[in-house]
């Protein structure tokens, strides 16, 4: 079995790449099956084939279990040839910013990820939802089987394991405090300074109440369902508007956040123009936590508007990192010593075909000789005389093929038999 973990992340592609391999949160079932439908297509005898995918901000990832007969190679060969095809990019152009991590590389990075040590912000929380996210969503698509299943099972035990026993979350500058700090250095005051929040999910949700910790002058969502931005804006003591009525709105605000899951930028060029010539060119902040992106690029090149993308807040979440040193010393501690074990049952699954196909084997035999015995009583032989003769035919059967191997062996492979067969059977030489 072939394990890997295919993708790329906000260390080794700028979010101009990302959006573009991100994975729509309503199509990842789809692709999950179409990805296991790409291995099938290009390696008819694999059988089992299992993936799943992660799709955040920050990365997009894809692992895979099958049993390709060209090994881990071919694995990540055709894993990566998929996230090309699949969103129509040059295969070249993606492969330099791809990491693929074989066997025990992919499940330490899994283990990672979950446990937020391959984080922008180090330590944050959100990534393991996410990642449980995902994977409910490859399960409903028959994307799980018992590699990635047991995998899976035990990332999310380790990430639980490493947030109760080290302080990998403490001092950690979150994105939502970062776009606070950012807007302070715009502003004299927040307290003055109307902020718009598009979107309602939990991003927004953060970066909402951060802000609202402020004082801020006004907050607002904008959400194409009126009724869930109202719910939130109601919980931050804000108004709701609705997505549609932003070309109209947004010259009010002097700060919009934005984090929505639309493929398509929301907020473009011209609608910006338009607002802040509204706005006689008073300064306008804004944040796009958004992969893909919510506002097009073009905006950051406005002289009155000061545009930043997730990307951006990089620096600025890195802060406290020397605090949490030790807290990392001992999750990178606790994660590689959970890989072994996995991968330990990994090569315990490796055998259990040889050892179903022993016990067959041995059945094979104890009936034949049952059956022999049973003959035997039946035309009246003596029941010490049956019992002998079966014992004796089992323990002929038994020994033949281990004797047979021994006695046709030579040299070196003849030494490691002779090596082997005392541990296989408990003699003693």
């Amino acid at each position: 079995m072939q394990l890997v973990a295919v993708g790329i992340n906000h260390t080794t592609a700028p979010v101009s790449l990302r959006e573009k391999v991100a994975f729509p949160a309503d199509q990842i079932g789809q692709a999950v099956a179409s990805a296991r439908s790409w291995y099938g297509n290009r390696a008819p005898k694999v059988y089992s084939d299992e993936a799943a995918i992660l799709s955040t901000c920050n990365r997009t990832e894809l692992y895979a279990a099958s049993h390709l007969p060209g090994g881990v190679n071919e694995a990540i060969d055709l894993t990566a040839h998929f996230l090309a095809d699949y969103h129509k990019l040059p295969y070249t152009d993606l492969r330099p910013y791809l990491y693929a991590l074989p066997q025990e590389n992919a499940v330490r990075h899994a283990f990672r990820v979950a446990s937020g040590l391959d984080s922008m912000v180090l330590g944050e929380p959100q990534i393991l939802g996410q990642m449980k996210d995902a994977v409910r969503q490859a399960e409903a698509a028959g994307g799980l089987g018992t590699y990635l299943h047991q995998m899976f099972q035990r990332t999310f035990a380790v990430a639980k394991e490493v947030r109760s026993t080290t302080e990998i979350g403490a001092h950690s500058v979150s994105m939502a405090a970062a776009a606070v700090r950012l807007s302070e250095r715009i502003f004299d005051t927040l307290a003055e300074q109307h902020v718009l929040f598009i979107g309602a999910g939990e991003m927004i949700e953060l970066c909402a109440t951060h802000f609202s910790a402020q004082n801020v002058k006004s907050l607002t969502i904008a959400n194409r369902t009126l009724e869930r931005g109202e719910s939130l804006a109601h919980r931050l003591s804000g108004t709701a508007i609705r997505l549609a009525d932003l070309p109209d709105q947004l010259a009010r605000y002097d700060i919009v956040i934005s984090s929505t899951a639309s493929s398509l930028p929301i907020i473009g060029l011209g609608m910006v123009e338009r607002a802040i010539k509204a706005r006689r060119h008073k300064p306008m902040f804004m944040v796009d936590l958004a992969v893909p992106r919510d506002i097009e690029a073009e905006v950051g090149r406005l002289n009155d508007v000061f545009l930043y993308t997730v990307d951006d807040l990089g620096a600025f979440v890195q802060s406290g990192v020397e605090h949490r040193q030790a807290a990392v010393a001992q999750a990178e501690a606790i994660i590689e010593h959970r890989v072994q074990s996995f991968m330990h049952w990994v090569d315990a699954r490796a055998v259990v075909p040889l050892i179903q196909d022993l016990q067959e084997s041995g059945e094979a035999m104890r009936t034949a000789e049952l059956e022999r015995a049973r003959r035997l009583l039946a035309r009246g032989e003596d029941i010490d005389t049956v019992l002998e003769a079966l014992s004796k035919g089992l323990t002929a059967k038994f020994l033949h093929g281990p004797q047979q191997a021994l006695n046709n062996a030579q040299g070196d492979e003849r030494a490691r038999l002779a090596a082997l067969l005392p541990q296989l059977f408990r003699t003693k030489r």
